[in-house]
């Protein structure tokens, strides 16, 4: 931005009301403070500054500051505007940073992503206020006890540290009264073919608003007078075009109970004694002890000196007076045990200062009403740490079940204990420290092509401190760091990097672990007031050579490498073949950011040119975060980009061509979380075919969009913090949604070859039904089967007529259908046939995706 700055609002504003002319237009901007300034700024256009017209209903753009919820605030928004059109906007965040915001726009509509200058000086930054002079930027704001301060930058993101000044900026907000409220804000002249640029941009974001709330309940209404529906669906075999053969994918993130006390296996809850309450806010009951009680007169105490490892800390003493004591862990909701099922249980004790003699603990599995299903004794003999175990087989299945430590000594009992595992021998692929079985298989069952871990929000941390570090999360399980988890528990991480490599393999994915880009999520809630920081430059090598060590840990030689060594002493001395690695995860596009996301790219990618490296674009589909990610991803090569974005139905249903204008010659797209979400955030027939609309017009983009993955994958019923999920599940039941029948289907009838496939109808008129519709087909060049996919979303019954020149005769083709009423949740896919020819007339149902495989 070059040229003199004009204040907004420089002339006073009976001033302004004279000089302004016929091409021209005022501007008022405000933010309301109703609502904590979470609204962000608003604006009312007028023709004569008298009478105001509010442009209702849209933020022209929201704070990013801080953690959802308590945060995200605007307040005191100041504007200028330069000679050359373009405007710079500052604002106060809340009342406790020393930091204010700033981001730039070209025309009031697209924004620059934001950044946050720290005071050095100040503790407080009230009342931002920005000028332009001398080729330099200027905000100018004051403290608690009315003391003035100033910093300047070159280019509005970079400031030079605070100096007390003497300069006190002007008062520039202006009262306008809007639905019979004053409210402040500053007033500004626009030229009318700019104000018409504005007028345009709002009423398309109306438009595209109304048509994203629309609901399927609606079309009985909205598709009145049609009772059937004829398709022409033309499918081109002749030729095809070739495609990624890794569409399908899961992400696996630590949320909702994926992990612990979900997929990993472990049926102990706070097996190592460090859940903490600071993971738990207010929650007294979420610590050291958590799920742990003691009995029969003894006293369980929490010590921390000569620990199993400095990894983990605590641990627990038993103590009793009489030698007669039980401790009990009550489990994940309690302890799902099978009839005849054989369980590995283990732990590290010793012998407490002031005991005489060895211990005989009985392990008992206890069943309802306090029956014991398994007993075996174990004795401890020593004052150094030693691990103990036992196998114990149920004799009757149990629901509900308890692990029980009992001791019946004649002396007083002191025992230290750490690591208390229960463990089901019969995990998923029978391994150690394995995954649950039965929710590994249903994901292994959507053939999924590749997985993403360990997750989103989870991998680059709430703060810096709890950026997820891959080493913490491999080696022996006494010594691998447990986590606070941002979504508000606990990670014992003995579902660990090993593990998930150790899945991938099993389960035929490829591997794609996602690392921060050496910032924390912009929403943290911890190192400040959720402000976005980063790790200091000075740290920048080592943490860029711990992603090394990850690729080395990956696909190193174990006789060269020391990580490479620690994975075969793992047990898996041959390499798991990384071919993919993500960096940042939905990321805000600060200055901050920026510099460490680009000078880790360009380092690993100079180092391993062989790993495909996956940037970021922000969380949105649109926005300032999406457009800058994309003109770095362009300016400097990124071979591929994760997007995300949750919409509501609509947006998939009136959104068939996103995909369709991107640029092939840029950098490939990895669509890495999505969802439909209905107004009840609820897994329906509307949501899921809605994805599988999605997933056809994706694979018809095959070119360019190179993987996707729903999200979120898994959640644990009465410990969810976010829905809708694909799978829910119990200790001892698995729901699988709508959505997962979705992703089943189009896993099991993906191709690596596109034919062209177009889809009309005869009621193209009809506003909203052609949409509805959609279509695709693709091949699997390894097995030859063709995959025809078919959506219904219209509400009417639907009549697809194929037509398919180059098949010749007549075959026998399997059909799978998902199908209900809209707002069904409980819904599986069912089979069926029919027979294929050139022109084939399918009759599909309201409401259904059918897939068809010959």
């Amino acid at each position: 931005m070059l040229g003199a700055a004009l204040l907004c609002s420089a002339m006073g504003p009976a001033a302004q009301l004279n000089a302004a002319a016929p091409d021209s237009v005022y501007i008022f901007t405000y933010c309301p403070t109703d609502n904590g300034g979470r609204a962000g700024l608003q604006m009312a256009w007028s023709q004569d500054g008298k009478k105001w017209n509010q442009f209702k209903g849209y933020s022209w753009v929201k704070s990013d500051y801080g953690e959802w919820g308590g945060q995200k605030q605007m307040h005191s928004p100041h504007i200028i505007m330069l000679d050359d059109g373009t405007f710079a906007a500052t604002w106060q965040l809340n009342e406790k940073a020393n930091q204010f915001a700033v981001t730039t726009t070209p025309d009031l509509i697209h924004w620059m992503p934001q950044d946050y200058p720290y005071a050095k000086r100040s503790t407080i930054c009230l009342e931002p206020k920005a000028s332009y002079k001398d080729g330099k930027y200027y905000v100018t704001f004051h403290d608690e006890r009315g003391r003035y301060f100033s910093a300047h930058s070159n280019d509005f993101r970079t400031f030079t540290d605070d100096v007390l000044t003497s300069d006190v900026p002007e008062a520039v907000y202006e009262t306008v009264v809007l639905d019979n409220q004053p409210v402040q804000g500053q007033i500004f002249t626009l030229p009318y073919n700019r104000f018409q640029e504005l007028q345009k941009f709002y009423d398309d974001r109306m438009a595209k608003g109304a048509k994203n709330a629309e609901s399927s309940a609606d079309n009985p209404t909205r598709f009145s007078g049609i009772d059937h529906v004829n398709a022409t669906v033309n499918i081109d075999l002749s030729k095809g075009k070739p495609i990624t053969d890794k569409l399908i994918g899961i992400f696996f993130e630590d949320i909702n109970y994926a992990a612990d006390g979900g997929l990993y296996g472990e049926l102990l809850q706070n097996r190592d004694f460090e859940y903490d309450q600071s993971e738990r806010g207010h929650d007294k009951s979420w610590n050291n002890s958590k799920s742990w009680s003691a009995g029969d007169g003894a006293t369980l105490a929490i010590l921390t000196e000569d620990p199993i490892h400095p990894n983990n800390p605590h641990y627990g003493r038993l103590t009793s007076n009489s030698g007669k004591a039980s401790l009990t862990n009550e489990g994940f909701d309690g302890i799902s045990l099978k009839k005849g099922g054989k369980y590995d249980f283990s732990l590290f004790c010793r012998l407490a200062p002031g005991a005489t003699a060895p211990a005989t603990l009985n392990v008992e599995l206890i069943g309802e009403n306090g029956a014991v299903l398994d007993s075996k004794p174990i004795t401890v003999d020593s004052k150094d740490w030693q691990q103990l175990s036992c196998v114990l087989t149920t004799k009757k299945a149990c629901k509900d079940g308890q692990l029980r430590i009992t001791a019946a000594e004649s002396s007083a009992l002191a025992v230290d204990v750490d690591m208390v595992s229960l463990f089901p021998q019969d995990t998923f692929k029978g391994r150690k420290n394995g995954l649950r079985k039965d929710l590994a298989q249903v994901l292994v069952d959507m053939n999924p092509r590749f997985m993403r871990f360990p997750g989103g929000c989870v991998a680059h941390g709430n703060g810096i401190d709890n950026i997820y570090d891959w080493k913490g999360s491999i080696g022996p399980l006494e010594s691998r760091k447990p986590l606070f988890n941002l979504w508000g528990y606990h990670q014992t991480r003995g579902l660990g990097y090993y593990e998930y490599f150790l899945f991938c393999e099993d389960a035929d994915m490829e591997p794609v672990p996602v690392v921060a880009a050496a910032v924390p999520c912009q929403n943290s809630s911890r190192g400040g007031h959720g402000q976005m920081d980063g790790l200091d430059m000075a740290d920048l090598d080592a943490y860029i050579q711990d992603i090394y060590d990850l690729i080395e840990y990956a696909n190193g030689d174990p006789a060269t490498n020391e990580w490479a060594a620690k994975r075969a002493e793992a047990g898996h001395p041959e390499p798991f073949n990384l071919k993919y690695i993500g960096i940042g995860n939905e990321d805000m596009f600060s200055k901050i950011y920026e510099d460490r996301y680009l000078a880790i790219i360009d380092k690993v990618r100079q180092k391993y040119p062989e790993v495909t490296i996956i940037g970021t674009v922000g969380p949105f589909y649109e926005g300032s975060d999406y457009e800058r990610g994309w003109e770095l991803a362009k300016a400097h090569d990124i071979a591929m980009v994760d997007e995300h974005y949750y919409n509501p139905p609509a947006w998939y249903i009136y959104n068939q061509d996103f995909y369709d204008n991107y640029d092939r010659n840029a950098s490939k797209v990895y669509l890495g979380e999505y969802a439909a979400h209905d107004r009840n955030r609820k897994n329906t027939i509307e949501t899921a075919l809605c994805a599988a609309m999605h997933i056809a017009n994706l694979e018809r983009n095959g070119d360019i969009v190179m993987m996707s993955s729903y999200a979120p994958l898994l959640a644990k019923n009465d410990h969810t913090q976010w829905r809708p999920d694909m799978i829910y599940f119990t200790n001892n039941d698995i729901d699988l949604s709508a959505d997962y029948w979705a992703q089943h289907m189009c896993g099991n009838s993906a191709g690596d070859v596109y034919h062209n496939t177009s889809v009309s109808s005869d009621q193209d008129a009809r506003q909203g039904l052609r949409e509805r519709l959609a279509a695709s087909t693709v091949t699997d060049s390894k097995t030859g089967k063709t995959y025809i996919k078919l959506v219904n979303l219209t509400g009417i019954p639907t009549t697809f007529n194929l037509d398919i020149p180059e098949l010749k005769g007549t075959t026998k083709a399997k059909t799978i259908s998902l199908s209900g009423e809209w707002d069904q949740t409980d819904v599986k896919p069912v089979t069926g046939s029919i027979k294929l020819s050139a022109k084939t007339a399918v009759n599909v149902a309201p409401y259904t995706f059918m897939v068809i495989e010959k």
